[in-house]
C-alpha cells in the first residue's frame, strides 16, 4: 500500500507548475470561504465548541488529505458526526467523545488494511438515504435550544426538545430573529452568487456586524483561542478516566459512519472528477487523522461531500487544494478570531439547519415515494426512525437485516406454469406424440420456503406424461428434493412418466443425491422440453 500511494503520488505531481497551483490555490480559498461557517457550526454541534471544530478542519485538511486515496478528498468535521458526538458529548462530557475519537481512528485504520473497502457496496441505497435523513433530522432537533434562544435539561437530543415545550416555551425573540434571518438569506441566496460566495459565509458576516453594532442578548460563540492546541485536547491519562463499555459502541458508530461518508464521498466526486477513489487507502487515512486529532483538540472527522465537490469545480488539480485550505483556515484563526467570537448562537443555528434539509437526498427520496417502491420505502422509513431513537449502528444493523428479509422474501417466490402440448405446433406427426403430455415450467427457488407453494401449485398437472422445465430453477434444497421425489413417486404409481429438462448442474445434483433420478430414470434429464418430448414419442412407439 505505501509503495503504491508513493507511486499514485508522483504521477499526481509529474509536471506540476505555476499554472496548476494557482488553481490549487484558487480552489483552496474557496472551499476554505464553504468551510470556515461550518467548521465552526459543527464544532459546537458536536458537543465541543467552534474553536474545536476550527482545529478539526484545518488538521484534517492537511493530515487526512495528504494520505488520501484520492486528490480531491476535503476532510473536516461534518453535520453527520457532529449528530452521533452530541448526545456522547451531553451524558459523558467531551474526553468520551475524544477517546472515542481515537478508538474509531483505529477501527477505520484495521478495516482499511483488512481491505473492507467494498462495504459500501452492500449497503441498499434506501437505507444511506434513510439515515441521512435521520442525521439530517437530529441536527436540525439538536439546534432548536440554539435558535429558540433558550436552554432545556436532558440526555437525548429528542428528549431536549420534548422538554422545550412541557417546560412551557419562552424563546429569545432576538434569537430568533436572527436565525429566521440567516435560514432565508440562505435559501433565497441565488445559486450562481452561491459558486462565488457562499450564503453562509454572507450571513455569518452580516451577523457579525449586526451583533457588533446592536449588541443583542443572545449567546454567542465567545472567545476562539489562536491556537492548535484546544485547551480540551486528549491527554494520555484520559484513556484511564473513562469507562470503556461507553466508549466502545459510539467508537463503532463513528468508525461505520467515517467509513461509509469518506466512500460515498469519493464514489461521487470520483464520477465528478474521473479519478477513482483507492477506498482501502481512504480508510487508512482517515483513520490517521482521527486517531491524532483528538490530540490537539478536534473532533472526529470525515471526508465532505459539499466542500470536496465545491474543490473539484473550482479547478482542483492535485491534494494541494486541501492544504491551502487549511493554511487559509489557520490565518483565519489567528486573525479573524477577534470577529469569529462575536458569532451569535442562533446564527449558527440557521447554518446548520439549511445544512441539515439539504442533506437530505431529495431527488431518492422523490423517486422512491412517487414510484410507490413498497420495499424500499419501508427500508428507508425504518431506518431514518432507528437512526433517531437510537444510533447509526443500529440503524445499519436493522435496515440491512429488514433489507435482507425483504429480498428473501420477494426472492422465495417459486412460479409454475402448467402448459398443454399441442403435437401441430412442434412438428410431430398425428400419434407420434401421446396425447396426455403437459410441460410444467418451473422458475424460482424451491426451497423450504417455497416447497409447500411448489408442491400445491404442481398439484394441478393431470395428465400421465409430465415435463419438468426447471431452467429457472437456481437453487434448491432437501426439502424441494423431497417434494419433487415425492411427486414423481406418485406420478410413476399412477403409471405415468416424469421427465426434466433444463436442469442446471448443481440442482441436478441434488436432485441425483436424493435419489430422484433412480426414480425416474437417469436418462430421463434433457436438455430442452423439445428433446423430452422427442425421448417420449420414441418410447411411445417402443411400446406400441
Amino acid at each position: 500500500m505505501i509503495r503504491e500511494y508513493v507511486e499514485d503520488l508522483r504521477k499526481e505531481f509529474a509536471g506540476y507548475n505555476a499554472g496548476k497551483f494557482t488553481k490549487d490555490a484558487l480552489a483552496g480559498i474557496t472551499v476554505a470561504a464553504v468551510a470556515l461557517p461550518l467548521a465552526l457550526a459543527f464544532g459546537v454541534a458536536s458537543g465541543m465548541d467552534a474553536a474545536s471544530g476550527l482545529i478539526t478542519a484545518i488538521l484534517a485538511a492537511v493530515i487526512i488529505g495528504t494520505f488520501s486515496g484520492a486528490s480531491y478528498q476535503i476532510s473536516g468535521p461534518t453535520g453527520a458526526m457532529a449528530a452521533i458526538l452530541i448526545p456522547l458529548a451531553s451524558k459523558y462530557g467531551v474526553k468520551t467523545v475524544l477517546v472515542a475519537g481515537v478508538l474509531s481512528g483505529v477501527f477505520l485504520i484495521l478495516a482499511g488494511m483488512l481491505k473492507a473497502g467494498r462495504v459500501i457496496a452492500f449497503l441498499p441505497k434506501p437505507i444511506i438515504t434513510g439515515f441521512t435523513s435521520g442525521i439530517a433530522l437530529i441536527i436540525a432537533l439538536g439546534q432548536v435550544e440554539n435558535f429558540l434562544g433558550v436552554s432545556s435539561h436532558g440526555e437525548e437530543t429528542l428528549s431536549k426538545v420534548i422538554n422545550i415545550f412541557k417546560d412551557g416555551l419562552s424563546p429569545n425573540i432576538y434569537a430568533v430573529g436572527i436565525g429566521l434571518f440567516v435560514i432565508v438569506l440562505m435559501m433565497l441566496w441565488p445559486k450562481k452568487w452561491g459558486a462565488k460566495v457562499p450564503a453562509s459565509l454572507v450571513s455569518i458576516i452580516l451577523m457579525i456586524g449586526a451583533q457588533m453594532m446592536f449588541k443583542f442578548p443572545v449567546q454567542m460563540v465567545g472567545e476562539i483561542p489562536q491556537t492548535l492546541i484546544h485547551n480540551l485536547r486528549l491527554v494520555p491519562n484520559d484513556f484511564f478516566g473513562v469507562r470503556w463499555d461507553v466508549v466502545l459502541m459510539p467508537a463503532i458508530s463513528i468508525a461505520a459512519l467515517g467509513m461509509i461518508e469518506s466512500l460515498l464521498c469519493g464514489a461521487v466526486a470520483g464520477k465528478m472528477s474521473g479519478e477513482k477513489l483507492k477506498n482501502d487507502r481512504e480508510l487508512v487515512a482517515q483513520g490517521i487523522g482521527n486517531v491524532i486529532l483528538p490530540f490537539f483538540g478536534g473532533v472526529p472527522a470525515t471526508a465532505a461531500i459539499a466542500r470536496t465537490s465545491v474543490a473539484i469545480k473550482s479547478g482542483a488539480k492535485t491534494r494541494m487544494t486541501g492544504w491551502i485550505q487549511g493554511l487559509v483556515l489557520l490565518l483565519s484563526m489567528f486573525l479573524l478570531s477577534p470577529f469569529m467570537s462575536q458569532i451569535p448562537m442562533a446564527a449558527l443555528a440557521g447554518v446548520l439547519m439549511v445544512t441539515a434539509w439539504r442533506m437530505n437526498e431529495w431527488e431518492s427520496i422523490r423517486y422512491i415515494f412517487s414510484h410507490r417502491f413498497k420495499q424500499a420505502i419501508v427500508k428507508f422509513s425504518v431506518t431514518l426512525v432507528c437512526t433517531v431513537l437510537f444510533d447509526l449502528t443500529v440503524a445499519i444493523a436493522v435496515g440491512c437485516f429488514i433489507a435482507m428479509f425483504l429480498f428473501v422474501v420477494r426472492a422465495s417466490n417459486v412460479e409454475v406454469s402448467i402448459s398443454d402440448v399441442d403435437p401441430s405446433r412442434i412438428k410431430f406427426k398425428e400419434g407420434e406424440l401421446p396425447t396426455d403430455v403437459q410441460v410444467i415450467y418451473i422458475t424460482g427457488p424451491i426451497f423450504f420456503g417455497t416447497a409447500e407453494s411448489f408442491a400445491n401449485q404442481i398439484k394441478d398437472a393431470n395428465s400421465k406424461h409430465l415435463i419438468l422445465s426447471m431452467r429457472g430453477v437456481a437453487n434448491i434444497d432437501t426439502s424441494g428434493v423431497q417434494e419433487i421425489l415425492t411427486f414423481c413417486q406418485e406420478t410413476r404409481a399412477n403409471g405415468g412418466s416424469v421427465y426434466f429438462s433444463g436442469v442446471q448442474q448443481k440442482v441436478k445434483t441434488f436432485l441425483e443425491r436424493g435419489e430422484v433420478s433412480k426414480v425416474v430414470g437417469g436418462d430421463a434429464f434433457f436438455w430442452d422440453a423439445s428433446e423430452a418430448l422427442q425421448a417420449l414419442a420414441k418410447r411411445a412407439i417402443q411400446n406400441i
